[in-house]
C-alpha cells in the first residue's frame, strides 16, 4: 500500500499538498500520514508560562491534524495516520521517514507565488537522499487540476 506522509500547517500550501495526496491515496489505495509540528518554543523565564505556551502550540497543532482528518473522512476517503510533534522541523520529518519506512512519497506544497518556504528549499536539496520520492504540489493548481494529477 502506498503512503503519503503530508505536513500539516495553517498554510493553503498545506491544503494544496493534502488534496493532491487525499486524490492520490484514493486512486492508489493508499493512505494518507499527516504530520503536525510543533516548533520548540523560546526559551522563557517563567518555566509555567513556558509549558502554557508549548501546550497552546500542541494543542493548536492537534486541532489541525484533526480537522484535516475530518475532511478527508467526510469527503469519502479513510481515517489517516495523525503524528504531532515537536521539534526542528527538517529533523522532525527526516525522524518521522526514519521510522515509517512505508512511506513512499513525501508531499509538500509549493507557494502559488514568491520565493519556496523552508520545507520546499530543504527537501528539494536532499531530495536525493530521502528514503523515498518527493512531490512538490504547485500551489497554482485548481482542484480541478488537483483532481485530474492526483
Amino acid at each position: 500500500m502506498r503512503v503519503y506522509l503530508v505536513i500539516m500547517d495553517e498554510t493553503d500550501e498545506a491544503s494544496t499538498a493534502l488534496h493532491f495526496a487525499a486524490r492520490r491515496a484514493a486512486r492508489t489505495g493508499g493512505q494518507v500520514h499527516l504530520l503536525a509540528l510543533v516548533p520548540r518554543q523560546p526559551f522563557v523565564a517563567f518555566g509555567s508560562i513556558q509549558a502554557t505556551i508549548e501546550e497552546e502550540a500542541r494543542a493548536r497543532a492537534e486541532a489541525l491534524v484533526t480537522t484535516a482528518a475530518g475532511s478527508l473522512l467526510s469527503e469519502g476517503g479513510q481515517m489517516p495516520a495523525i503524528a504531532v510533534k515537536t521539534g526542528n522541523g527538517e529533523q522532525v520529518i527526516r525522524e518521522y521517514l526514519a521510522e515509517h519506512p512505508e512511506v513512499s512519497a513525501l508531499v509538500l506544497g509549493a507557494a502559488g507565488g514568491g520565493g519556496p518556504g523552508p520545507l520546499v528549499s530543504h527537501f528539494t536539496a536532499m531530495a536525493g537522499h530521502l528514503p523515498c520520492p518527493l512531490y512538490v504540489i504547485p500551489g497554482g493548481l485548481t482542484d480541478g487540476d488537483l483532481d485530474r494529477l492526483g
